[in-house]
């Protein structure tokens, strides 16, 4: 069987439990206390893989993700301090100061092997340098992650820089890193543009961690599924052949400056089976369900979710709800 024909094999075979509708969540998010209860629609369950327990996939909000495989931990872009820098209340501080809530992060990160950063901005870097001092993880991101890294203190032996096009492997997993590009404002520009190309002083305020380039990752479960994650809402369509996941993970478009955002990025992805829209969500308040999501982000996100089926009607659309553990 050619190569591309067992991906769409494996990716029409994803498994799944606990799954939400995204109507079931659009309609808890508008009226908490009316909603029904989220429909769920599970799919047959996936076979383990050999030396490996369970997997399942936790949201953290923003696009951070919590994947246990057994008793092996990773991470993506774990953002759980959450704080106030004013975005959402129209008040924006690029000098709001980096405060690390240890107290939340250490309650919900127990263990973690490896850490995959998708870019440096603060809701996806900020906690990891305290992360992979608690836990002794394996930082992947750029170069610009690698010296934010150095400059935190965090032992260079921890620290991986990758640029796109490594394929790593675990054992139980392997990790194909993807290169890629932010999200655009709509001026076509983005916030704290830049890289580090040597360790900078400590950072103090969010200003302090700039964009310094962008990857996506693609996660392979030995016996399990594969799974495509963003961490902002643009792509290299070129870099994207070839990866045909059974479970994308993808950024919810800011603005329309960015091309037939949907219909490219699902088209190059081979239109997976399942599609988890992340970076919704208000990520400054308390990691708690109902997601809150601001009232524009709303009508975005519903966009989304139509642009979605018009262009991949063959995709399941599942909105996330923190902490739940998906099993695809």
């Amino acid at each position: 069987m050619p190569t591309m024909d067992r991906r769409r094999l494996l990716r029409d075979a994803a498994a799944g439990t606990a799954l939400v509708s995204a109507g079931g969540l659009t309609a808890a998010l508008a009226s908490p206390a009316q909603a029904a209860p989220p429909a769920t629609a599970p799919l047959a369950a996936a076979p383990a893989g050999p030396g490996r327990g369970p997997v399942s996939f936790r949201w953290w909000g923003t696009s951070g993700w919590r994947v246990d495989i057994g008793d092996r931990t990773i991470l993506v872009d774990p953002f759980l301090s959450r704080i106030d820098t004013g975005l959402f209340k129209g008040a924006f501080n690029p000098a709001t100061r980096l405060d690390v809530r240890a107290g939340v992060v250490d309650s919900l990160v127990d263990r973690a092997e490896t850490v995959l950063v998708t870019h440096t901005h603060w809701d996806h870097y900020m906690d990891v340098p305290h992360i992979a001092g608690r836990t002794g993880a394996r930082v992947f991101g750029t170069l610009t992650a690698y010296n934010l890294g150095l400059a935190y203190g965090v032992p260079s032996g921890q620290l991986s820089p990758v640029k796109g096009g490594e394929v790593l492997d675990f054992g139980a997993y392997t990790v194909e890193v993807v290169g890629g590009l932010h999200s655009r404002n709509p001026s076509y520009s983005l916030a704290f543009p830049g890289v580090r190309v040597s360790p900078p002083p400590k950072p103090a305020t969010i200003a302090d961690l700039p964009e310094g380039d962008t990857l996506a990752y693609q996660l392979r479960v030995a016996g399990g599924p594969s799974v495509f994650f963003m961490g902002a809402s643009d792509f290299v369509e070129r870099n994207l052949t070839g990866l045909a996941p059974d479970v994308a993970m993808v950024a919810l478009p800011n603005t329309t400056v960015t091309a037939d955002y949907a219909a490219r990025l699902l088209a190059a992805l081979e239109h997976p089976k399942v599609v988890v829209p992340v970076h919704f969500d208000i990520f400054e308040a308390e990691l708690r369900n109902p997601v809150p999501v601001a009232p524009g982000d709303r009508e975005k996100l519903d966009a989304f979710i139509a642009e979605i089926r018009r262009v991949s009607p063959r995709s399941r659309v599942i909105v996330p709800e923190y902490h739940r553990a998906y099993r695809f």
